[in-house]
């Protein structure tokens, strides 16, 4: 099971950034799949989840600037990040759950099992 993450990178305060996570090695096509952030010094938290049908669950410190959607003929989820603030600096991670949306609300660590290595998403003040 693998899940890679891309599309990090530095960019100034306002500006957009389109994270990638392609899944492979499993059927992932039916299950809840999600973004999670770890900040310098911080702990990991739950950004987005998105469930095969394209219900989401959204942080509310990022609701009307981050976008999840999901393309399942080729078991990839996007994170489109727009209005971007230096506090959305962070290591962003994949991840990949066992249950379908309803079994689990993809806002808890603990509801995943697979996880990508992260994406370096900087954002200069």
């Amino acid at each position: 099971v693998q899940l890679v993450e891309s599309g990090g990178g530095l960019v100034q305060t306002g500006g957009s950034l389109r994270l990638s996570c392609a899944a492979s090695g499993r059927p992932f096509s039916s299950v809840v799949m999600g973004w999670f952030r770890q900040a310098p010094g911080k702990e990991r938290e739950f950004v987005a989840a998105i469930s095969h049908r394209g219900d989401a669950n959204i942080k509310d410190s990022v609701k009307g600037r981050f976008t999840i959607s999901r393309v399942n003929a080729n078991l990839t989820i996007y994170l489109q990040m727009n209005s971007l603030k230096p506090e959305d600096t962070a290591l962003y991670y994949c991840a990949a759950a066992n249950y379908e949306w309803g079994v689990v609300r993809g806002t808890e660590e603990y509801e995943y099992d697979y996880w990508g290595k992260g994406t370096l998403v900087t954002v200069s003040s």
